[in-house]
């Protein structure tokens, strides 16, 4: 694959995700460097040799590569055609200074449905209003990279976890709460308040809230709100974003729905 890298990178509304990398490597060889962040690697396709505490590692197919930070590694095809990388760069707090050792040892994890977990965050960041989302994601994603590098944090009750989430939740339909921020003020860990709310009601936290704007919408349609107000009045990042999920959780558009006879 000759030519130069093809890249985008852009620092996405989400806390603790200071940057997201999605590129294409042909010739290109990284020298020795580090970084400030952790970082999340998949390879889509090829494979990646790099150095790692003075030793040579890989990274390729369905491998979820944790990289910490302030530790020098370098980077370059494996073999011939170049490679393709998605990466999350993660801001320090995201995970605890203890794992940087044992992912120095063990950076390579095979977890496929990790693997798939990561991809999804990548896939909701490139669209705007389902940053929420990725954020309940990523928050499961990293409990489980913990568990793998053998770090794994008491669980409180699931059930209390779940309700006083739901609570919070609907004190914030409209505005909506990021999920740090609700772990911050229920003093509970991100990834067990996605796990005990799911478990709990049968779907996340994020669905939950986008089922409640849904129904406010409704309403608004119902009292005779104009359509190109009620997406930002129920909580929705724009119209296309309102449409989507209307029609996917009742089945018609906001305008059929408005058209319908009272």
């Amino acid at each position: 694959m000759p030519g130069g890298p093809l890249i985008r990178a852009w620092r996405p509304p989400l806390p603790g995700v200071a940057e997201v990398l999605h590129a294409r490597f042909g010739d290109h060889a990284y020298p020795m460097h580090a970084h400030d962040t952790w970082t999340v690697l998949l390879v889509d396709d090829g494979a990646v040799r790099y150095d790692l505490d003075r030793h040579e590692r890989g990274a390729f197919g369905d491998l979820v590569t944790l990289l910490p930070p302030k530790v020098p590694h370098n980077g370059t095809a494996a073999r011939p055609g170049g490679f393709r990388k998605r990466v999350l760069y993660l801001e320090p707090g995201r995970l605890p200074d203890r794992l940087i050792g044992p992912a120095v040892d063990t950076p390579a994890v095979t977890d496929r449905h990790l693997h798939h977990l990561i991809s999804d965050v990548h896939r909701l960041l490139r669209t705007p209003g389902d940053e929420a989302a990725a954020e309940g994601i990523l928050a499961v994603a990293l409990e489980r990279l913990r568990t793998h590098l053998g770090d794994q944090p008491p669980q409180p009750p699931a059930r209390d976890a779940a309700h006083r989430l739901r609570d919070l939740l609907e004190e914030h339909i409209v505005p909506g709460l990021p999920l740090a921020s609700a772990a911050e003020q229920l003093h509970f860990d991100p990834a067990h308040l996605v796990r005990s709310f799911g478990r709990e009601f049968g779907m996340s936290p994020h669905q939950y809230l986008i089922s409640r704007r849904v129904d406010l919408a409704r309403r608004l349609i119902l009292s005779g709100h104009p359509l190109r107000s009620v997406a930002v009045s129920s909580g929705f990042y724009d119209q296309p974003h309102l449409v989507r999920h209307f029609k996917r959780i009742l089945g018609v558009s906001p305008g059929r729905f408005a058209d319908t006879p009272r």
